[in-house]
């Protein structure tokens, strides 16, 4: 019989065939997909690796390659690929002879396709089993398949192919999981209904690298070491970076669909960011404590901005696509090939620090590394001719995981001598003393603690080992990959109309994608020369528009959006010293809506000399929602410049919509007690300056077409109601706004060309269009109206 051919063969090997017969039960895999290109560079490779490491520890197996291909042309591919397999080095000819034929003899091919198919193989298992008199231990079914058929294999292994009560089912899956949150999230739900998530691993194989599995364990031996060091006041950033010479020929297909940040960022390095941001829990080998910290470590992320990330697209991508997807010669995708992305934690311990996450194809090298640089806290007195000591301190201070190929060319984990010696446990990694004359990150390998694994494993080979025993830790839950698509979708979904910045390839790329960092930004170092092509007239083709410097009679600044926000908050710092110079004081109030929020990030990133101290923040208007609400204007006041500026708490005035533990009740008298901070506090309620935004039915503030408020009458502050969403709101009133020194009106985005058109030939009509009311009786007006806005 088949499965005593394995009895067999352990006495050939040299275990006893009492032990043997000591069969803790059967277990078979099943790899569907078994003819494609995964299963042919790994995944066999890792199958028979799981038979050499457990053949004499009490299990049998059989295995099934599966495909939709037909018997005989599969059969045929399959035992091709398993003809190549290969034995470790420290497995002799002879033996690794014996252990291959006895494989392929427990291995066969069959074809499935209908329910039918899998209950077949289920009754042969079945039948064999009880031939063999074999208990069933479970069965493993690795799906190296497209995601969309996902939901039908699951369908037919749960009616047709589950193994007997009381043994285990494991149900492998590749990536992609999901194109965003909301599909993810659907195909959770799916295969939800087949499976418990006990059941399911889904595969991210870079989990399965040495050097990224070794995070954790590292972390936990060197606590002692890591704990008073692994933080924000010690740590100056971490890069994670995976870059690739290689490009997506042959796969532009996938790639039109996801991009680099969908087939990279959002899992790899997501996952190896976790790692090193999480809190160590007391048990690393406990999948339950494990992915509870991951789930507050992705809790405390901040919300990528669109200025959080650059993109690129390599040269050539584009023609590719044409040739692989047979698009026109008019056809120009903005899938981005390269992406690098600043991520930061809103907690405790990494608050400020920066993690760079960049990933990219046809880049100079082929290297994946993750690098924590230490803060040199030191001052060396003596020259660097005196740094030559291994535990100089002026020296830089790095904690390595080297993925692999570059310069090394193998796994490795390094650390700075003048960190400390770290303890590396389990016997698996093995120092190395003798360096040859290699750098890295600027320095010899002989400043490092260098340790590289006792023996390479591939990452599908520790992971289908890790699936066989049940570790479910080194794989993605169904909760961690929602919080991840979570954070990612939003990034996503900003960046989907943006341009990538075109790159050569290669060495060409010289610094065309270096970023660089400040604040919570990132932005490309070398600047690409931009021509105005929004401004050509359709009527006269041959010609520009000419641009006016003047907008209903007052100063219009116009430029692209990046410019025209640095000009205005210049206009804002000149006029808050300008005003401190004339009264110590300074009476800023903002507007709400989205087209402050790069203001803010502008104000917050770049003006650290902004006399915030001397300054009051006021808003112009509030909806009548808790300050907490993500609909607040304080709340976005807050999360995008007080949290990054240092202004006394007691110069922030936010309007009080909430009283009494209700919101916006009149007889709670909100805009009266406003009106009367603003009488108390501003002299002669003349405000310095008033910035101002223009919705696309003209209205400005909480100031609607119509309202029957606000737009005339004695009172500063009112409610109003807008027509747009039902809840009321609080705001300044036209008599109130006009009494400022200075009206500044912010207007941005192609969708605003045609109020600006409608606005710039009326005259006052604020009942029509509340904007055209703002005329300050004895300040001044100014527009800051972008390219998109004011052209079209």
């Amino acid at each position: 019989m088949l499965l005593r051919a394995v009895l067999g063969l352990v006495v050939l090997l040299g275990v006893s065939t009492s032990k043997a017969k000591e069969s803790r039960g059967h277990i078979s895999v099943v790899l569907l997909g078994a003819t494609g290109d995964l299963a042919k560079k790994y995944l066999w490779q890792g199958v028979f690796q799981l038979y050499l490491d457990e053949v004499s520890h009490g299990h049998t197996f059989t295995f099934h390659g599966a495909a939709q291909t037909e018997p005989e042309r599969g059969k045929k591919l399959v035992f091709g690929r398993l003809k190549k397999l290969a034995c470790p080095s420290d497995v002799l000819p002879d033996r690794c002879a014996v252990l291959k034929d006895q494989f392929l003899r427990l291995t066969e091919y069959r074809q499935l396709r209908t329910a039918e198919d899998y209950a077949s193989l289920s009754r042969e298992i079945t039948i064999l089993l009880s031939q063999e008199g074999l208990e069933e231990a479970g069965r493993i079914f690795y799906l190296s398949v497209p995601p969309f058929a996902y939901a039908e294999i699951a369908r037919h292994i749960n009616s047709s192919c589950r193994p007997r009560p009381g043994a285990w089912l494991r149900v492998v899956l590749e990536k992609p999981f999901g194109h965003d949150l909301r599909s993810a999230q659907q195909l959770a739900n799916e295969l939800s209904t087949f499976f418990q998530e006990e059941e399911i691993y889904r595969v991210d194989h870079y989990l399965g690298k040495q050097a990224v599995a070794h995070i954790l364990p590292f972390r936990d031996q060197n606590r002692h070491n890591l704990d008073p060091i692994w933080n924000r006041h010690h740590i100056e950033r971490v890069e994670i970076v995976l870059k690739e010479m290689v490009d997506v020929r042959n796969r532009t297909g996938f790639y039109e669909e996801y991009g680099v940040i969908r087939d990279i960022h959002q899992n790899h390095l997501t996952e190896i960011l976790m790692l090193l941001a999480m809190e160590l829990p007391a048990n690393i080998s406990s999948s339950e404590d494990v992915i509870r910290s991951k789930l507050q470590a992705f809790a405390a992320l901040q919300s990528p901005e669109i200025t959080s990330a650059v993109i690129g697209q390599y040269e050539a991508y584009n023609s590719h696509v044409r040739e692989e997807l047979q698009k026109g010669q008019d056809y120009f995708s903005r899938t981005p090939t390269f992406a690098g992305v600043l991520v930061q934690l809103d907690n405790l311990r990494w608050e400020g620090v920066p993690f760079i996450l960049a990933s990219g194809k046809v880049l100079d090298e082929r290297i994946g590394y993750v690098r924590i640089l230490f803060k040199n806290r030191a001052y060396c007195a003596q020259n660097e001719s005196a740094w030559d000591s291994e535990r100089s301190q002026c020296k830089l201070k790095q904690v390595i995981f080297y993925l692999g190929h570059g310069e090394l060319n193998s796994p490795a984990v390094l650390i700075s001598r003048n960190l400390f010696k770290p303890a590396m446990l389990g016997g698996s990694w093995t120092e190395v003393q003798d360096h040859p004359g290699l750098h890295l990150f600027g320095q010899p390998l002989s400043d490092y603690y260098m340790y590289v694994p006792v023996a390479e494993r591939d990452a599908y080979s520790v992971l289908i080992s890790r699936i066989y025993h049940g570790k479910k830790v080194s794989f993605i839950t169904m909760e961690n990959l929602l919080a991840s698509w979570g954070f990612w979708t939003p990034l996503l979904d900003s960046l989907a109309g943006e341009a990538p910045r075109l790159y050569p390839g290669g060495q060409e790329n010289k610094h065309l994608l270096d970023f660089e960092m400040v604040g919570r930004e990132v932005s490309f170092v070398v600047k690409e020369t931009v021509q105005v092509m929004n401004a050509w007239d359709e009527q006269t083709p041959d010609k520009y528009k000419t641009i006016q410097s003047r907008y209903r009679q007052s100063q219009l600044i116009t430029a692209w959006p990046e410019e025209l926000i640095s000009r205005l908050a210049s206009d804002i710092e000149a006029a808050a010293m300008s005003a401190i110079g004339c009264s110590g004081e300074f009476h800023l109030a903002l507007s709400g809506g989205s087209s402050p929020l790069a203001l803010f990030r502008q104000l917050a990133v770049y003006h650290y000399g902004f006399p915030w101290r001397q300054t009051h923040l006021w808003l112009v208007d509030e909806r009548c929602v808790p300050l907490t609400d993500p609909e607040s204007n304080f709340g976005k006041l807050h999360d995008r410049l007080l949290h990054h500026i240092r202004v006394p708490y007691f110069n922030v005035h936010p309007m009080p919509v909430h009283l009494n533990r209700r919101l916006c009740v009149e007889e709670d008298k909100g805009p009266e007690l406003y009106a009367n901070e603003i009488a108390a506090l501003v002299a002669n309620a003349s405000f310095d300056l008033v910035l101002l935004g223009v919705g696309i039915d003209g209205h400005t503030a909480s100031l609607f077409p119509h309202s029957p408020v606000g737009l005339e009458g004695s009172q500063d502050v009112v409610f109003t109601e807008s027509p747009v969403k039902p809840h009321q709101r609080m705001t300044f009133t036209l008599p109130l706004i006009n009494r400022a020194k200075q009206v500044a009106v912010l207007v941005m985005g192609k969708g605003k060309h045609d109020i600006v058109t409608v606005v710039s030939r009326v005259g006052h009509e604020p009942q029509k269009w509340p904007v055209s009311g703002v005329n300050p009786s004895s300040g001044q007006i100014a527009w800051y109206v972008d390219y998109e806005a004011l052209l079209g």
